[in-house]
């Protein structure tokens, strides 16, 4: 437990070092200029796509670029050598950028909503959301040890990650959305402005756990490769 806090610390100094939280308030600053101008928004139906895409940003290309910066620095060398688990590195990245994508996030819903929202799903539904999406990019970057190589493969996982908010913002009702990996953190969302019912809570734990543990062991396994080919 101690090396884990030391590690989300010291992600979270990496972060703010590296202009993340930098990004993260000039993202919120121009959503609010292009959104709080527009008359009678809809947010109980906008605001949960619309923070689902914020967290490719905010969990998949994040976790993304720290991977490359480590390799770039070797910083990934020097972890090899310590006492740090595969799985704490891999909580520590989730739990850090979940923090950040928490303040961004419960901040843009009250921002449009004020206290107008329920908070407990909104807040599991951008954990859930920012873990798989965590998740997902670093099993994308670890192939690769650039950024020119990285961005056209990572656009494609991450378009094919989003779906959930084009089928959101059409209102497109199908079984097959349920498929989708990150559908149970969109249902969470959408929870904060209606009632859930007791079959669509469950679907989300469940659904939820098991996307979040298949999808970490193949990240743990990228954990380990990264430090053996360091």
């Amino acid at each position: 437990m101690g090396r884990l806090a030391h590690t989300v610390r010291w992600d979270i100094t990496l972060q703010a070092r590296n202009g993340f939280y930098l990004v993260t308030g000039l993202v919120l600053l121009i959503w609010a200029a292009l959104l709080i101008p527009l008359p009678a928004l809809d947010t109980e139906w906008l605001l949960p796509p619309l923070i689902l895409s914020n967290l490719v940003v905010g969990g998949f290309y994040f976790v993304g670029a720290i991977v490359l910066l480590e390799k770039a620095e070797g910083s990934l060398l020097a972890r090899a050598v310590t006492p740090l688990r595969g799985g704490e590195y891999l909580a520590a990245r989730v739990i850090s950028l979940s923090l950040l994508a928490l303040v961004e996030n419960l901040g843009m819903a009250a921002l449009f909503r004020g206290a107008g929202f329920n908070p407990l799903p909104m807040a599991g539904g951008v954990v859930l959301g920012t873990a798989l999406f965590c998740l997902a990019g670093l099993i994308t970057v670890a192939p690769y040890g650039s950024i020119n190589a990285y961005m056209l493969p990572s656009a494609a996982v991450a378009g094919l990650l989003a779906l959930p908010t084009l089928s959101a913002l059409a209102r497109w009702e199908s079984p097959l959305r349920y498929l989708h990996p990150l559908e149970p953190a969109m249902l969470l969302m959408q929870g904060a402005f209606r009632p859930l019912s007791a079959g669509e809570l469950a679907y989300c734990l469940i659904a939820g756990a098991l996307w979040t543990i298949a999808l970490g062991r193949y990240a743990l396994r990228a954990c380990r490769r990264l430090t053996a080919e360091a």
